[in-house]
């Protein structure tokens, strides 16, 4: 079984503006309103992808409840702590003439002492019966950067294999604790690595930096795709994965539906190389559709055909 943990759950609204311009009064095209958050949004694909999976995080206030009452109505199993402070509302702006997003995200509830005890607990219990834990988002007010190092360790003391996506200063003490993978995107990586990339050689440094700094394998997300690094007997691995053309509707979570499918290969067994190849092709398929996490698992199986993936093997 796969759960996700999401600290700073959301309600996420994704609004298609054509030609949206700053100032100017506009009607939306259309409107999507879904739980979000990147956890939240793993969930939603490995649901999609038929294997079990339960969604846990704070939620609080009504924003919280509607959060929860949605989950349930698209059969995704949750268990989250209920919390005092009021769950975030995000929202996203697509606009198909310019191929753009324009995201605005409230920063989250502020978490207390007792309720990071009371998540403590329950992944204590969670532990027992799972597989892979996907730890994944920003963090809300209230808690201190070195939560994920400390939720990490926890998971990993019970044998529980740790992929791991966030940003800036968790993401950077995160990996010190050491999850089996570790997912930015070329950002994250560029901040948390200390330069920027410009070619395929720096995203393979900047994977490699990644694993130095503690994680057991990098998977750095770009729009082209990925490059992944890991480590087995015969050498490190390295993997660089080109997605297949596809008519661009939102981007819009891709970055989690590769996680997600990511996380199911990995679930059911399949080589690190097939696990990059699949995930590619759920972010291809995720952007095909507005909403994160929102595809096909045909779609994303016929897609995964397409991916290109370049392999080399460094003794």
């Amino acid at each position: 079984m796969i759960v996700t943990i999401t600290l700073n759950a959301a309600l996420d609204r994704t609004v298609t503006v054509p030609n949206f311009a700053v100032g100017f009064r506009h009607r939306a095209t259309e409107t999507i309103t879904l739980p979000g958050g990147k956890g939240v949004n793993v969930a939603r694909v490995v649901k999609t992808l038929g294997e079990p999976v339960i969604a846990t995080g704070f939620a609080g206030g009504r924003t919280g409840e509607r959060v929860i009452a949605q989950l349930n109505r698209e059969g995704i199993l949750c268990d989250f702590v209920r919390i005092d402070g009021e769950s975030r509302t995000s929202t996203a702006v697509v606009d198909p003439a310019a191929n753009t997003v324009t995201e605005i995200n409230e920063y989250g509830p502020v978490i207390k002492k007792e309720e990071v005890e009371l998540m403590l607990e329950k992944l204590e219990y969670l532990c027992r019966a799972t597989d892979v834990v996907v730890v994944a988002g920003s963090l809300p007010r209230g808690l201190e950067p070195s939560i994920y190092a400390e939720l990490i360790t926890l998971l990993k003391s019970h044998g529980v294999t740790v992929l791991f996506d966030t940003y800036g200063e968790p993401l950077r003490q995160g990996i010190k604790a050491g999850p089996h993978v570790v997912f930015p995107n070329q950002v994250e990586a560029e901040m948390v690595t200390g330069y920027e990339f410009s070619s395929n050689e720096d995203f393979v440094a900047g994977a490699a930096a990644l694993r130095e700094m503690g994680a057991i394998s990098a998977v750095i997300k770009s729009r082209r795709g990925c490059v992944a690094q890991f480590a087995t007997p015969d050498g490190v691995h390295t993997l660089l994965g080109r997605a297949p053309r596809v008519e661009a509707v939102s981007a819009v979570g891709s970055g989690d539906a590769l996680v997600g499918g990511y996380a199911v290969r990995m679930l059911q067994g399949a080589a690190p190389s097939d696990c990059v190849r699949f995930a590619i092709a759920c972010a291809a398929a995720n952007a095909q559709q507005a909403g994160a996490g929102v595809f096909s698992a045909d779609e994303a199986e016929r897609l995964t055909a397409a991916v290109e993936l370049d392999e080399t093997i460094t003794p």
